[in-house]
């Protein structure tokens, strides 16, 4: 009786991931959130099931270990549910700069649109509307003549505003573009006018428009977000996830709410690495390996580019098709032109011991990135290229070298394949986007991540793309890069363990671990690679316990009254 397990699960594919001895097994047993045995199912059922074991029959199902998400934005996840939905098929249902306006105005006028001060939708793709453009001033006043409009790009890198929505932000023909970020303009003049603004914003530019419309939200909403999103994320599968790049009033917000909701999933957070470093506390963060009510900081994220598919990704060749009023020559632009402010933010992280993730899309930012890291040296954490859509062969070397962890967003090859192949790199650089074989080659583990609300937090898409590389078109887009089912499925476990450093207590069914577990449909290393995207998450497992489906008396009631209103934005 003193062996009596809590949960016996049996009659299924059952995928442990162990890195040493066989990576199937036959029966899992759970005692106190923890697997206790991993087996034969004869032995399991002989020697762990008492009278109060729960015996479960997985009918033939795959048991997985739960998915660790390697990166994210929790609140984004939630903000996504909130506010007009924009993103396009198989997301969304929004065609053309029509139907993205009947959006906003739909949202604009129901339950949570009519308490918000902004009228704000995420998620339109200009490489997917018919007019094959973002969407004008001149567009969004027909939304609203009378309340500021932000329509948010898939990328969060860019948006547009309406006339009062640069009137609230304080844009003219008389104001600069700020350093590491474009005012878009209806047509380019000479200072002391700069032109006047066509409502399109870019980076640093953007970012003061998400932070006002966002912080006007209804409180009730922004006071949910965090529990919104990992009720969402546990719906996908994931039992691990990531606050990516937040600031340290919504990563106080996040613990708030954690002490006062339980969160059905961990969560790891990240600080803007500017914000922590100029602080003149010793650790402002509070990093820990330890989490409490179920949330660990974990270091800081720096951001030195933008966005590939909007076109501000700094890269060292230029554009196939660079963004309108642009030269020829246009290559992108990094977030932080100061070479010395990147290698000092990183050298103070790693000399007070915080991990380092650093949103790099486009090789030049990928050089700058690194040669701040050689400067710096290495710590104990592993440090991770967020993104590295345009990583270099040379590059993914200096990757192995340095023992950088990459961490590709492989959902672009399909979201954005064919828009990259046409307009943004070619066919030829579009090829070896997200380049997980060469990371292979190397020896690395890399990761692949959902970066939500960018898309949604999809597990399946997430293996999926990994292994077709397929366009929305159908192509194959680099099938060199193409890997094995099992090292996509790894790329979201035992790997993403790794990055966190928990792989002693996550990413693979062993004795010891926490029964962090996901029931799929099918397996994804037995089905047909074509057939991985039509895979579903039928249940998901935080320390033994249900998380997803939800039982009725797990809903979140709330959030403290007085948790404080984060200010939401997102550098995906």
């Amino acid at each position: 009786m003193a062996e009596q397990a809590d949960l016996i699960l049996h009659g299924g594919d059952i995928v442990t991931l162990a890195e040493r001895g066989d990576e199937r097994g036959e029966a899992v047993a759970v005692k106190d959130g923890t697997i206790v045995f991993v087996g034969s199912e004869k032995e399991v059922l002989e020697r762990w099931r008492g009278p109060h074991t729960v015996v479960r029959d997985l009918g033939g199902r795959a048991l997985l270990p739960g998915f660790i998400d390697a990166h994210g934005h929790l609140g984004g996840i939630g903000l996504q549910a909130v506010i007009a939905n924009l993103l396009a098929d198989p997301d969304g249902d929004v065609t053309d700069l029509a139907s993205l306006k009947d959006k906003l105005r739909s949202w604009a006028a129901g339950p949570v649109g009519a308490d918000s001060d902004w009228i704000i939708g995420f998620g339109y793709d200009d490489a997917m509307l018919a007019e094959r453009r973002h969407p004008t001033r001149d567009d969004l006043d027909e939304v609203s003549s009378d309340r500021p409009v932000l329509a948010i790009h898939q990328s969060f890198h860019l948006g547009a505003v309406n006339s009062i929505g640069l009137k609230r932000l304080g844009y003219s023909a008389a104001t600069p573009d700020p350093e590491g970020g474009v005012i878009r303009r209806r047509e380019l003049a000479v200072p002391p006018s700069y032109g006047e603004p066509d409502g399109v914003l870019e980076e640093k530019a953007f970012t003061p428009a998400s932070d006002l419309a966002l912080a006007g939200l209804p409180e009730r909403e922004l006071l949910m977000l965090f529990a919104t999103g990992a009720a969402k994320a546990a719906s996908f599968g994931f039992t691990t996830v990531q606050e990516g790049g937040t600031t340290l009033a919504n990563l106080k917000a996040l613990r708030d709410t954690a002490a006062a909701v339980l969160l059905p999933v961990d969560v790891v957070a990240y600080v803007k690495a500017d914000e922590a470093t100029a602080s003149t506390l010793d650790d402002p963060i509070g990093v820990s390996d330890e989490y409490v009510d179920g949330v660990r900081a974990a270091g800081v994220k720096l951001v030195l580019d933008g966005s590939p598919q909007g076109r501000t990704a700094w890269l060292t060749e230029p554009y196939l098709t660079p963004p309108p009023g642009q030269p020829e020559d246009y290559c992108g632009y990094p977030a932080v032109p100061d070479d010395a402010v990147v290698a000092k933010q990183i050298a103070t992280a790693v000399e007070r011991d915080w991990q380092v993730l650093a949103h790099v899309n486009g090789d030049a930012a990928i050089d700058q990135f690194l040669k701040a890291v050689e400067a710096a040296g290495p710590g104990r954490r592993p440090t991770v290229a967020i993104h590295a859509q345009t990583a270099r062969k040379d590059q993914v070397d200096v990757f192995a070298r340095l023992e950088i962890l990459p961490s590709f967003f492989s959902m672009h090859t399909y979201y954005w394949g064919d828009w990259y192949r046409e307009t943004v790199l070619g066919k030829k650089r579009a090829e070896s986007i997200s380049p997980a074989r060469w990371a292979l080659d190397k020896g690395l583990r890399y990761t692949s991540h959902h970066d939500a609300p960018v898309a949604l937090p999809n597990s399946i898409a997430v293996l999926s793309s990994q292994v077709t590389r397929r366009t929305r078109s159908g192509h194959v887009l680099g099938p060199d890069q193409r890997v094995s089912a099992l090292d996509a499925v790894r790329a979201i476990t035992v790997n993403a363990a790794h990055q966190y450093g928990e792989q002693d207590r996550k990413g693979s069914i062993e004795v010891g671990k926490l029964a962090d577990l996901v029931i799929l449909s099918a397996n994804p290393l037995t089905v047909d690679p074509e057939q991985i995207r039509d895979i579903k998450v039928i249940e998901t497992i935080k320390a033994g316990t249900t998380v997803h489906p939800p039982a009725p008396t797990d809903q979140a009631s709330g959030t403290p009254s007085t948790a404080p209103t984060p200010q939401w934005g997102c550098s995906c």
